[in-house]
């Protein structure tokens, strides 16, 4: 197969066969993190669709071949945030929507749908860096070139958003061992240098 660099290369030439195997990649990674903002499946593929009309149309303008991915990432993050915005609607999770989406493995435990409840309650900056961190799993690098903001920021959004976190969900367990924001890790999480 061909490297992804050249697949970018050919992509900003206008090749849109290149653009649809360079989304192939993508499109769970892209699909979860909408599906995070928008919490259900109809808004989440309005705005994964909105991203990838907005990255076919402005692939030309991307100064960094090796960046594809981040470059969708912060155009889908940003669209989601607009549409949310647009929309001025906050949608609690409950359990009928919980339900709905039962076989998504990672909503299956109470932990996870205690987690995803509280998310809806932070602020934005906090709640992107943490679903791109622990959801996504990108590094704090990763995460500061998505949101163009420096490393030190991310790493402060980071901390400061777990703290909320876990005052949220510190009445939710009798157990100290569970106040970490999924059951089994450590009870706190540091950021990568």
């Amino acid at each position: 197969m061909e490297s992804k660099s050249k697949l970018v290369k050919r992509a900003k030439k206008g090749d849109t066969e290149a653009f649809q195997l360079l989304i192939h990649e993508e499109k769970e990674k892209m699909y979860r993190m909408a599906y995070m903002y928008m919490k259900n499946e109809e808004d989440a593929l309005e705005v994964f669709q909105e991203s990838l009309y907005k990255a076919l149309n402005s692939i030309r303008t991307l100064k960094q071949n090796d960046y594809f991915s981040t470059w969708l990432m912060r155009i889908l993050i940003n669209t989601a945030i607009a549409a949310l915005k647009k929309k001025q609607k906050f949608i609690l999770m409950n359990n009928e929507l919980y339900e709905q989406i039962g076989n998504v493995t990672y909503f299956q435990s109470e932990e996870h749908l205690d987690l995803l409840q509280a998310m809806d309650d932070i602020e934005e900056k906090y709640k992107t860096v943490l679903l791109l961190r622990f959801y996504q799993d990108y590094t704090v690098k990763q995460i500061a070139t998505f949101l163009d903001c420096p490393e030190g920021t991310v790493k402060t959004n980071i901390r400061r958003g777990l703290e909320i976190l876990r005052s949220k969900l510190k009445g939710v367990y009798f157990d100290d061992r569970q106040n970490s924001v999924v059951s089994g890790r450590n009870e706190s999480y540091s950021c990568p240098d």
